[in-house]
């Protein structure tokens, strides 16, 4: 792998996928110092990180133990919040060789930064270039989850060093960078009119869903599109 077309693809994923792996590490790091004051041990913390691996979920689990909800709730949160996977597998799947099982360990890798580096344009993904993004993205998570969890009491209020700004901001660059079209703009603006909407009276992790219900109208334009081009291949009239 390491001289053939997968190694390269692996080494572009881990190029493209540095700067969301630094942006993570700095939103890890205040991840452990408020896992920590949530009342989550620091071994707690990075076990959570090794096996969760996922910002807003951890963040959404987290906030929710601090205010004193139930644990059930905590994973109900985590879990709706990492509901959108569920159609970024589904799409990433037919890239992928093997059966089911392997084809399920791989998708595995699938996070929302190496996901959209990977795409290219007309419905495949680059594997390769994936698992390269997020193994950049994942040993930073997880170092600087330990940085804040064994070394929170050095850094002071995560609020106060800016660190609260990362997590927006990181969502903000890969918006940005999909905002192409018309289309894409009138989307992500509906998505956020509604999450801004239930923000104040709905649970945790249900604006986010139901912000994503924007896309529908991004798929129905492109599933037109594609008839249209395939009508148009086959000499069909529109």
């Amino acid at each position: 792998m390491s001289t053939g077309p997968a190694g390269q693809a692996f080494r572009r994923g881990l190029r493209a996928g540095t700067p969301f792996a630094i942006a993570g590490f700095l939103l890890s790091v205040s991840f452990g110092v408020v896992a920590q004051d949530a009342g989550l041990s620091a071994l707690a913390a990075i076990v959570m990180s090794l096996i969760v691996f996922a910002g807003s979920a951890q963040f959404a689990a987290i906030a929710i133990v601090g205010q004193g909800g139930t644990v059930g709730a905590a994973i109900g949160a985590a879990a709706l919040m990492n509901s959108r996977f569920l159609p970024m597998g589904a799409a990433f799947g037919p890239s992928l060789p093997g059966g089911p099982l392997k084809r399920a360990a791989q998708g595995q890798a699938v996070v929302d930064a190496s996901w959209a580096l990977a795409a290219r344009g007309d419905g495949s993904f680059d594997r390769w270039l994936l698992f390269g993004a997020s193994a950049a993205q994942y040993v930073t998570w997880q170092a600087g989850t330990i940085a804040g969890a064994l070394g929170g009491d050095l850094l002071g209020d995560p609020e106060a060093l800016g660190l609260d700004a990362i997590y927006p901001a990181f969502f903000l660059a890969l918006l940005l960078g999909e905002a192409h079209s018309r289309r894409a703009v009138v989307v992500a603006l509906l998505g956020a009119a509604i999450a801004l909407a239930l923000v104040p009276v709905a649970p945790a992790g249900v604006p986010v869903l139901a912000a994503s219900l924007a896309a529908l109208v991004g798929l129905t334009g492109s599933a037109q599109a594609a008839v249209l081009e395939a009508q148009e291949a086959e000499g069909a009239p529109r």
